[in-house]
């Protein structure tokens, strides 16, 4: 058997749907083949783990709603600040609660260290894909395409070490676009390249990797910024069975893909994200996710290997919070988030005819 027949055959064994003439021969042949019996070791121990992982990520949603909502309310105020302030006496009163933290934190940190290990390549299951495509072997493509490359204004230097691609797409007209913190992680620089092959480079302002949330700025002296957004950031919530869209580069045009919402809540629960069906392949990663209305509602990051369509993202409320967080650290970074859309009424070719101009390949260079 093959890496995926042996992991379907674990996982009946393991949720019992097994006939006791079959589970019988699993548990002799699992006494003889030790690589069959670890297996089932890892495999057991993996669902454990992703299931205490998926309570992790529920509380700490929870708890960050519980503390916007809060905030929103006037229930509580953020502290203003100023530089070199040392607040004292918060620590004097709470120093037993920060140890507490502090050890739930170092546990914490610990058990996200472990939850990583088992994701890597060389264990059985690797059921959830990153949405983000190699873009390492693009001189490979054929003589048509090669020659639609070469009309690309590229800034690239030639034997540049490009490894990933994936999408974003623009918050502020400035240049302020959004993607998933995973598309540019370990890079070194990053370019987006516009929808009529222009690259353009741009800075990483904020990762949120809780979140997988991250936000650029282009920084190129040849942009020269675009006009008002079409689209809005949408805070409102989203009903099951809701229509949606995406737009992205899974390759080096655009893509239109359709699909609705099918959970309101990610992989194992995750009050973040949310659950779509449709089509979305690697380079998707960091793309729109757009209601019939045209607000952005999410941001596509993953997808589930084992079952066709299902995809999984980020709920775009927590853009605002990433923003709210620049603004107060980096006074020089003036984003303006917009949340109505212009595109309420118009039918899906010109909502992607208008939307297509703000949304942008990311290609990520690692040296």
């Amino acid at each position: 058997m093959d890496q995926s027949q042996i992991a379907e055959v674990v996982e009946r064994y393991l949720k019992g749907e097994m006939d006791a003439q079959e589970k019988m021969a699993f548990e002799e042949a699992r006494k003889n083949n030790a690589e069959l019996d670890q297996s089932v070791v890892e495999y057991h121990f993996f669902f454990e783990e992703m299931g205490r992982y998926g309570e992790l990520r529920r509380f700490k949603s929870n708890l960050y709603d519980s503390h916007h909502t809060l905030q929103e309310n006037g229930e509580i105020k953020e502290l203003q600040l100023s530089a070199g302030t040392r607040i004292i006496n918060m620590w004097n009163k709470y120093r037993r609660v920060v140890a507490v933290a502090a050890s739930i934190a170092g546990i914490t940190a610990l058990f996200i260290s472990g939850i990583i290990t088992f994701f890597t390549p060389n264990r059985p299951i690797r059921d959830i894909e990153e949405l983000r495509r190699k873009v390492s072997n693009l001189e490979k493509q054929s003589s048509n395409q090669r020659a639609e490359i070469n009309n690309f204004k590229t800034k690239i230097e030639p034997g540049a070490d490009v490894k990933f691609g994936g999408t974003s797409f623009m918050v502020d007209q400035k240049g302020y676009l959004v993607t998933s913190a995973h598309v540019v992680k370990g890079a070194k620089r990053v370019f987006v390249q516009s929808i009529e092959g222009i690259d353009y480079l741009a800075e990483i302002i904020k990762v949120d990797l809780t979140t997988d949330i991250a936000i650029l700025k282009i920084t190129d002296e040849d942009f020269k910024g675009l006009r008002q957004l079409p689209y809005g950031i949408g805070k409102s919530k989203t009903d099951l069975a809701e229509s949606v869209f995406t737009m992205g580069f899974p390759k080096d045009e655009i893509v239109y893909d359709e699909g609705y919402l099918s959970a309101k809540s990610g992989l194992q629960g995750d009050t973040m994200s949310f659950q779509i069906t449709i089509t979305a392949n690697p380079g998707n990663s960091g793309g729109p996710v757009f209601n019939k209305s045209g607000e952005v509602i999410g941001i596509l990051n993953a997808r589930q290997a084992s079952a066709n369509g299902v995809v999984f993202a980020t709920k775009a409320k927590y853009i605002y919070s990433l923003v709210d967080e620049i603004k107060k650290s980096d006074k020089d970074e003036n984003i303006n988030l917009k949340a109505a859309s212009t595109l309420k009424g118009a039918s899906k070719p010109e909502q992607a005819k208008k939307v297509q101009d703000h949304i942008y390949m990311v290609k990520v260079v690692l040296s």
